[in-house]
């Protein structure tokens, strides 16, 4: 196969994998009122760790829980799932475009991360770039300092959560293989959200008459027969989406199909139109395109300059 066309399956494979993670997100978005936050983060994440596991073993890879940083792996899991519990929780109030285009601000984070941690030099452009890109977010978010509404920071704060699991990310690489830090991702999930059950899972603290807290606090498993189709589904169609973009990445230049994870934005205005009747404002459909172009410009930069690509080890 040569290299055009390894650089075009590769692009379909990161188009297929951004439209499943956008159904997936639809899905959470459609049952949000019929499950615990964590009932579903749960039985997504288990399915998803047993396909993945199902997967190495028919490939003959080796299984590994072993990390050579602990701690930092600690950090990055316990970052990784709050973080897209924040996004979870924004899609209860919000639509699929407006989180994900807020979710996208995560490379600007990254950038800053990578100055502090990883010593990298950021020069004027990036700098810019960041500055740009954050005028993006608050020409999406549209905020009123009157009243404002800090639940609609949601998708910024699991964009700021993503970019310290992927600093981290960055470092451990050299010796965590990429399927081993995905388990410790997805058996840590699987720990963390037991726990909340033991906390929260008879809904004894669900005092809430807010549908979003109701959400996070609701009792588990008070309607499985409904819920839990939809969440195997999420599991298996979050697997899939997996597959297909380390499948990209795997066969193709990561300068080439990474850009191409903006797409989910595209997919996600789709799909909310579709199943919600959600029509992005001219004013998201600005930011968006602002935030877009400021994340390309930091990846072109970051290209030029040898550094951290934020896309390099796709985690979503």
């Amino acid at each position: 196969m040569t290299s055009a066309q390894s650089n075009s399956k590769g692009i379909l494979f990161i188009l297929m994998g951004m439209a499943l993670f956008s159904i997936q997100d639809a899905l959470i978005k459609f049952i949000y009122e019929d499950a615990a936050l964590y009932e579903l983060y749960f039985g997504r994440t288990f399915v998803a760790f047993i396909l993945l596991v199902a997967y190495l073993k028919f490939s003959k890879q080796k299984i590994s829980l072993k990390t050579h940083y602990p701690f930092l792996t600690i950090i990055r899991v316990i970052c990784f799932f709050f973080g897209f519990s924040f996004f979870y929780i924004s899609l209860t109030y919000m639509s699929l475009a407006m989180a994900n285009a807020l979710f996208f601000s995560s490379p600007f984070f990254v950038s800053i991360l990578a100055t502090i941690f990883l010593k990298e030099k950021v020069g004027i452009r990036r700098w810019s770039a960041i500055f740009i890109g954050f005028i993006g977010v608050y020409i999406v978010l549209n905020p009123n300092f009157d009243d404002f509404d800090f639940m609609k920071l949601a998708p910024v704060a699991c964009a700021l959560c993503y970019a310290i699991s992927m600093t981290i990310t960055k470092i451990t690489s050299d010796k965590d293989n990429v399927f081993t830090q995905m388990i410790h991702l997805y058996f840590g999930a699987i720990l963390i959200s037991i726990l909340f059950y033991i906390f929260t899972g008879d809904g004894q603290i669900n005092n809430f008459n807010d549908p979003t807290f109701q959400f996070i606090f609701r009792e588990w498993f008070t309607n499985p027969s409904y819920a839990w189709p939809y969440i195997v589904a999420m599991g298996c169609i979050g697997a899939f989406a997996f597959y297909f973009v380390f499948n990209a990445y795997s066969i193709a230049s990561p300068s080439v199909v990474s850009l191409y994870e903006y797409s989910l934005i595209i997919w996600s205005i789709l799909t909310g139109f579709i199943l919600f009747d959600n029509i992005p404002t001219i004013r998201t459909f600005i930011g968006v395109s602002i935030i877009i172009g400021a994340g390309i410009y930091i990846y072109f930069r970051e290209k030029v300059k040898d550094q951290m690509i934020v896309t390099d080890t796709p985690n979503r």
